[in-house]
């Protein structure tokens, strides 16, 4: 009988997107149950992977069909009486391609195990065999050997993907004895002494916060795609990375490939090591609700950019368009006033991930990343600028991860409470569980840095003065989001109405024009909706509405401003 799960995997017709499993799996019982996974880490919603599953089949050791079935939607019950072990063949769909998917065509075969590999409700180790091309690279925190592995169990399966391709090109770099290597595939042209430079700061000065590194090795999986792709999923071992296109890697979109590699890096401390407790373990059969997206997600979010500053990869002002683009998501989303943080976190299974009814919940990653901001200046400001939230996180780190523990957050609470000598009580009722409005901490947090937070009416006429946010559609202007109380709101616009004229001008891609043009009081538009055409007006008032927030240093730093500052962003000012 064999002491494993034996799986091979093959990658014929690759036009067609199926990715080919067969996988050996002893009975040591009467009865076998046989699952995928509902969901992935890092993306706390159900994943519906089984609507992938095709030709799914059962065979004896004899090679005798074996009947089966399904008791849910991702769940398969096989009676495996007399029978020592049993063959599941399968195909998997594997057509798209982000940090959490699988993907499959002639140039290479992707794979996220948690997507396409069944596990069973008993511990085994898995081998995997890989049928793939003989020119084929394979990068993975996975040992592959000949396109052999052993892994010693699901979760750790789970968290290992894997790249197998012709056009993967790699190279290294160590940190205090740990070794660091950067994949990027289907990636023509490498920057790499400019890579390697930068990656090596940001990966030093985060473990020199937390004074030591979960792992041996790590590995950032980069597939650079042709079209505009911004993702990534956080490993224990690994990052998978998608960014795109191809050609502005190492232009504009540079920074956006050093903060989400940052990001991901963190991340092997802060939710793949510092788990909540209702995660801990990973229950892959269905949801995991916790609260406390604003811990795992928020301030990592938070840290991910500041480390860039930390380290000399980003410059201040790199770093406050990182921030301002936080503070300006806050502020359009009217949102906050109706739905906590912490009941936005737990609700992620619901509609984390989508735009979900207007005006009902707000972002763990945003939220979070400013609450993170202000909570490190209230440790700061508490501590005379000793600790910040890195003491926090490490203290965690140490207390929970390190005993294989999971934390709450009460924990995270008391470790607030424990590194500050203050109370949280107050702030947590208020703003994590709370939906007080922000302005008074963000100010306060900015003004104790040096910082200060600048606000100006949006540049476009229609969100500034008519509230409301739009996007092309052909000629026409589809409403995308109306500010609650503004003219469009209360002259009788919805979501996804096409504005087709303004006071009887026909638009031709040229809304704002329009807009600026007619005289200020009324505006009539046109618009489309579901085919009906209506008629609204749109009496003007004298505010504005959506406004454009940014954040800057202050032009004059006082002393405390100045020691502040230096131990906040590891800069001096002169």
């Amino acid at each position: 009988m064999p002491a494993t799960i034996q799986y091979r995997i093959s990658c014929v017709n690759a036009q067609q997107r199926y990715i080919q499993f067969s996988a050996t799996f002893p009975c040591p019982e009467d009865h076998l149950s046989i699952h995928l996974a509902s969901w992935r880490p890092g993306r706390y919603e159900l994943g519906n992977f089984a609507k992938n599953i095709k030709g799914f089949r059962v065979f004896d050791e004899q090679n005798k069909v074996l009947s089966f079935e399904k008791s849910n939607k991702d769940t398969w019950q096989i009676q495996t009486t007399n029978t020592q072990f049993i063959r599941v063949e399968y195909a998997y769909y594997a057509s798209e391609l982000n940090a959490g998917s699988s993907f499959l065509d002639d140039q290479q075969l992707y794979i996220n195990p948690v997507n396409c590999f069944l596990f069973t409700d008993q511990q085994h180790a898995y081998e995997l065999t890989l049928d793939i091309p003989a020119t084929w690279k394979i990068a993975s925190s996975l040992n592959f050997q000949d396109n052999r592995c052993e892994v010693a169990n699901f979760d750790k399966l789970a968290d290992s993907p894997f790249i197998c391709s012709a056009k993967l090109q790699k190279e290294s770099y160590e940190v205090n004895g740990h070794h660091f290597h950067i994949w990027f595939n289907n990636q023509k042209f490498i920057q790499w002494e400019k890579v390697l430079v930068d990656f090596e700061k940001f990966t030093r000065t985060q473990i020199q916060d937390f004074t030591e590194f979960p792992v041996n090795d790590f590995h950032f999986l980069i597939q650079t795609l042709p079209n505009a792709a911004y993702h990534g999923v956080e490993h224990l071992e690994s990052t998978v990375i998608t960014l795109g296109p191809n050609y502005d890697v190492f232009g504009s979109l540079y920074k956006e490939l050093l903060g989400v590699s940052s990001h991901e890096l963190y991340h092997v401390w802060n939710v793949k090591s510092i788990r909540p407790a209702e995660m801990h373990p990973y229950n892959f059969k269905e949801e995991n609700y916790s609260v406390s997206g604003f811990v795992y997600e928020g301030i990592t979010t938070y840290l991910g950019d500041l480390y860039l500053l930390r380290s000399g990869v980003f410059s201040l002002e790199q770093y406050l368009v990182e921030l301002s683009k936080q503070l300006q998501k806050h502020f359009d989303n009217p949102a906050r006033f109706n739905y906590s943080v912490g009941d936005s976190s737990f609700d992620t299974w619901l509609d984390g991930y989508t735009p979900g009814a207007p005006g009902r919940k707000v972002s763990i990653y945003t939220e979070g990343c400013l609450l993170a901001f202000v909570t490190d200046m209230k440790i700061r400001q508490a501590t005379k600028d000793q600790y910040g939230i890195q003491e926090v996180m490490k203290q965690l780190y140490f207390n929970f991860a390190e005993k294989g523990m999971g934390y709450t957050w009460q924990d995270y609470q008391q470790t607030l409470e424990n590194v500050s000598g203050i109370s949280f009580k107050d702030f947590f009722d208020r703003f994590i569980f709370g939906t007080e409005p922000y302005e008074s901490i963000l100010v306060e947090a900015c003004t104790y840095f040096g910082l200060e937070i600048h606000q100006v009416p949006s540049a476009s006429y229609a969100e500034a003065r008519l509230g409301m946010k739009v996007l092309p559609k052909g000629p026409d202007a589809q409403v995308i989001a109306i500010y609650p109380g503004a003219p469009a709101d209360n002259g009788g616009l919805a979501l996804n109405d096409e504005i087709i004229a303004v006071n009887n001008m026909r638009l031709q891609g040229n809304l704002d024009q329009w807009l600026t043009y007619e005289e200020e009081g009324m505006k009539t538009v046109l618009v489309n909706r579901g085919g009906r055409l209506i008629e609204k007006s749109l009496p003007e008032v004298n505010r504005f509405f959506y406004q454009t927030h940014s954040v800057k240093k202050l032009d004059f730093l006082d002393q405390h401003q100045r020691k502040a500052f230096k131990y906040w962003a590891n800069l001096s000012i002169d």
